[in-house]
């Protein structure tokens, strides 16, 4: 049988880091593929090189039966092969329709001849039911647009051969379901797709067959169909994964975090209303709520991101209201970010610069101005060693070229270690895999079990309902429910979440 790709041999090496080590891969028309594998275990490298950011050091590809030689992505494009990258690669201050024929541009008379273009886009975004406006800049739109037009710039390169990395990261449940039904119907239409995923249950319901890939080595093909997403973790991680937390029921004492009466505009529009909760030790409170409904505002004005003095936040007894961030931490505060690349890693410093990134001025390591380099290279190989950190040259990593998955981890270990009182937890496990989750959601529960407080906020529900003591749903700017994990259903949640439902209005603890 011809396969639409076949890789054979595949071996990339990263100085001592092999990322894949005699990888075999064949991808047929009319299937969706995923490829499975912890972070680090070589898949985004090995779909790099199919795509042509990478070139293999050993092995062979072969498109549509003939022997490839793909040393660019404009390579990738003739064989008719489309990638959408975890982190999406858009010019922010383009136009839709402008990042879409960037590269490609229909010319008039020596002029991009846009019109003839738009047309095209049109009648692409019609046919595949992925309408966005052409003319919004990428800076204004959603991340779910972002992705449509990820999307659209593969289908106007009439790519046969889709591949999309981690596609489902950072979008909402509805958009993920509408990416899956897209996907679908490429399958329908005969194209050959390929997922990287950590999420289980995204690939029983939409992939027929699944390679694992397993510290950069190939550990064999599965039909899904015939398989379980048990028999999916142990293979990926070589053990057997609990999916449910083990926990102590909490003993909450004194209050660590207060937030009284906070409101918050953005020029007349109200962000946040009336917004009263208390996080106190040995407990996790999450949020839950659909994205754009004032959880990221929140967090931002409870780290000192945004200034705002409409209501009163008090930490560890202390009015932290208008204090900056550097107070805030110094009061026993941490902060795993929402966002890795925007807020919470410098790409191009190494890793362990970034590992002590806001605890550099301490005396452990500077004295005089003058940083420690000794200590802050035995710091950073303990967290490598303790949190399974990955990368090509240990600490000494630009963090830029580790996987999202390591990227992630080395924000975790550099917040937990620091033992706060009170630590922010938002995403905490957005792009990493099962055997990873198991691993950060046990150290969370930890921490709270030494007597800390953890705010949790995620917009996975199994996180939700997995780690909390008590669940506060948050829905147009507004606490409106607050729910005990152990009496509340998926079903309620939803709910409330979705403006279906409201509680009595919540007040001050």
């Amino acid at each position: 049988m011809e396969f639409a790709v076949e890789m054979l041999n595949i071996t990339k090496r990263f100085g001592p880091l092999v990322a894949n080590d005699q990888v075999n891969f064949q991808l047929k028309y009319g299937e969706v593929h995923a490829l499975l594998g912890e972070n680090g275990a070589g898949k985004s490298t090995l779909m790099s090189i199919l795509f042509g950011l990478y070139k293999a050091d050993e092995g062979e590809i072969y498109i549509n039966g003939e022997k490839a030689n793909i040393n660019n992505p404009n390579d990738a494009n003739k064989y008719r092969i489309g990638m959408v990258h975890q982190h999406f690669k858009l010019v922010d201050v383009y136009t839709v329709l402008e990042n879409i024929v960037l590269g490609e541009e229909s010319t008039k008379n020596g002029f991009i001849d846009f019109e003839e273009s738009r047309k095209r886009v049109m009648q692409i975004a019609s046919q595949y039911h992925l309408f966005v406006d052409l003319d919004a800049k990428i800076e204004d739109i959603s991340v779910g647009m972002q992705q449509r037009v990820e999307i659209l710039k593969m289908l106007y390169r009439d790519a046969d051969i889709l591949i999309f990395d981690e596609p489902t990261a950072v979008l909402t449940p509805q958009e993920v379901d509408e990416l899956i039904e897209i996907i679908l119907n490429f399958k329908k239409e005969g194209k050959a797709i390929v997922i990287i995923s950590h999420k289980l249950e995204e690939i029983m319901r939409m992939a027929d067959r699944c390679t694992v890939l397993r510290r950069g080595k190939y550990m064999g093909t599965v039909d899904v169909g015939s398989t379980t997403i048990a028999q999916l973790a142990e293979l990926m991680v070589g053990r057997q994964v609990s999916f449910i937390t083990e926990k102590k029921d909490a003993n909450p004492k004194e209050d660590v975090l207060i937030v009284e009466d906070l409101n918050y505009y953005v020029n007349d529009k109200q962000i946040l209303k009336n917004i009263n909760f208390t996080v106190r030790a040995g407990e996790i409170v999450g949020i839950a709520g659909i994205e754009g409904n004032g959880q990221r505002e929140l967090i931002n004005i409870l780290t000192g991101l945004i200034k705002n003095k409409l209501g009163k936040i008090i930490i560890n007894d202390e009015d932290a209201t208008n204090l900056s961030i550097r107070k805030r931490y110094e009061l026993g505060t941490a902060h795993i970010p929402e966002s890795r690349h925007r807020h919470g890693l410098v790409l191009d410093f190494n890793l362990a610069e970034n590992l002590i990134l806001s605890t550099y001025y301490q005396p452990q390591f500077q004295k005089n101005g003058i940083l420690k380099y000794q200590r802050i290279y035995r710091f950073a190989d303990e967290l490598i060693k303790r949190f399974d950190i990955r990368s090509a040259h240990g600490a000494k990593t630009i963090v830029r070229s580790m996987s999202g998955g390591n990227q992630q981890k080395a924000i975790i270990a550099r917040e937990i270690s620091k033992k706060a009182k009170l630590l922010y937890a938002v995403q905490p496990t957005r792009g990493l895999d099962v055997g990873a989750i198991e691993y950060i959601h046990n150290q969370i529960v930890k921490h709270r079990d030494e007597g800390n407080a953890v705010l949790l906020v995620s917009l996975e529900l199994d996180e939700i309902m997995n780690l909390s003591d008590r669940i506060l749903v948050i829905y147009n700017g507004e606490i409106v429910y607050e729910a005990d994990p152990k009496l509340v259903t998926y079903q309620e949640l939803g709910l409330y979440m979705t403006g279906g439902k409201r509680g009595q209005p919540h007040g001050k603890q």
